[in-house]
C-alpha cells in the first residue's frame, strides 16, 4: 500500500471506521535514520488505534526506528515481510528476507528490546521454492521463539523474479486453507489473514479460523464496506449511519491541512471510492478530480461534490 495509506488517508478511514487498525505505508529504516522524520511519522490521534509499517534488515537500524515509533505514539511496530517489488529486494527488505530467517528473528528480537508496544510482521506463506508447508512453519517457530506473537499472513506465496508486485498479487492462487493450517497448529499465536478479501461475509467466514482479517486494496477503493462489515461483526451502532456525513467531518480536518500548505488533491485523491457501486459515484469522483487540483480550491469543494449527487 506504498502511497496509498499516508496519514490522510488514515484519517479519512477512521472517519469511516471505528474499529479497524490501520497501517501506515511501509517506512524505511534509513528514511527514518536520515530523512525528515517528522513528516513520515507525524500522524493526528484520531487515527488509533495505528501502526507503524518499517521496512529494513539492520536489527541495530529495526531497534532505533521502533523507538522513534513508539515514541511518537504508534501503538504497533509492524515488520514488513510480503513486498516483492524489485526496489525493496535490492534494499534487502520485504518479502526476500523470507530466505533469512535468523536475520529475521534478530530484528524482531532487536526491536521486542526497543519497546513496549507490540512488535508483529506481515509476510508470505512463501517465496520463490521456499514454499513448502515445513519451510512456512519453520520461518514461524524461528521469528515466535524471537518474541513475535502476531503474524499477518497474505496467503499467497511471492514470486521474486519473473513477476511484477501487480502480478504478485494474482499470482500464484490464494491459498487460505494453509493460513487456516496455520492457525490450528500455532494456536498460542494470533494468526491474520490478509489477500483478496472484499466482502462483509468472506471477512466472517475467515474469522471462524483466524484472529484477524487485514483488508488492503478494497478497503482503500470501496471505503464504505468497512461499515458494512462492522455492522456485520458486530451490530449495534456504527461509528458513521452515511456518507455525508464522513464528509462533514472531514472538511474540518482538510481546512486545517490546507492552512497548513497541504495541496487539496493530496487528501481528496484518497476519498474517490467514497460512494462506490452507489449512484452517482462517477459524478463524484469527476467533480473532485477535475476540481481539487484547481488554485485556490478550498474544503467546501466536498460539500459542492456531493451536491452534485442530491441534483
Amino acid at each position: 500500500m506504498l502511497d496509498w495509506t499516508d496519514r490522510f488517508c488514515r484519517y479519512f478511514l477512521r472517519l469511516i471506521s471505528g474499529r479497524a487498525v490501520l497501517y501506515t505505508e511501509m517506512v524505511t529504516t534509513s528514511a527514518l535514520l536520515h530523512g525528515d522524520r517528522e513528516y513520515l511519522l507525524r500522524f493526528d490521534p484520531l487515527e488509533h488505534p495505528v501502526a507503524l509499517q518499517l521496512g529494513g534488515s539492520d536489527p541495530g537500524e529495526l531497534a532505533q526506528s521502533a523507538r522513534f515509533g513508539e515514541q511518537w505514539g504508534y501503538d504497533e511496530i509492524n515488520l514488513n515481510l510480503g513486498c516483492p517489488s524489485d526496489r525493496v529486494q535490492s534494499g534487502r527488505f520485504g518479502a526476500c528476507l523470507m530466505a533469512e530467517p535468523k536475520l529475521v528473528a534478530e530484528c524482531i528480537q532487536a526491536m521486542i528490546d526497543s519497546v513496549e508496544v507490540p512488535v508483529t510482521v506481515k509476510q508470505r506463506i512463501g517465496i520463490d521454492h521456499l514454499d513448502s508447508y515445513q519451510q512456512l512453519c519453520d520461518f514461524i517457530g524461528i521469528l515466535s521463539s524471537a518474541g513475535c506473537a502476531t503474524f499477518i499472513i497474505h496467503a499467497r506465496k511471492a514470486w521474486l523474479s519473473g513477476l511484477s508486485p501487480k502480478e504478485n498479487r494474482e499470482i500464484p492462487p490464494l491459498d487460505y486453507a494453509t493460513v487456516y493450517r496455520l492457525k490450528r497448529e500455532f494456536a498460542h499465536l494470533e494468526i491474520i489473514i490478509n489477500g483478496g478479501i472484499t466482502t462483509p461475509t468472506a471477512c466472517a467466514k475467515h474469522l471462524t479460523q483466524v484472529d484477524g482479517v487485514m483488508i488492503g486494496r478494497e478497503a482503500y477503493h470501496n471505503p464504505w464496506m468497512l461499515v458494512e462489515t462492522e455492522a456485520r461483526l458486530y451490530g449495534g451502532a456504527q461509528l458513521t449511519s452515511n456518507r455525508e456525513q464522513v464528509i462533514q467531518r472531514l472538511v474540518p480536518f482538510v481546512r486545517r491541512e490546507l492552512a497548513r500548505g497541504v495541496p487539496l488533491n493530496r487528501i481528496t485523491r484518497h476519498i474517490l471510492g467514497l460512494y462506490h457501486g452507489q449512484p452517482g459515484a462517477r459524478l463524484w469522483r469527476r467533480y473532485l478530480s477535475e476540481h481539487s487540483g484547481k488554485n485556490g480550491a478550498t474544503a467546501e469543494l466536498l460539500l459542492a461534490a456531493a451536491e452534485q449527487l442530491i441534483k
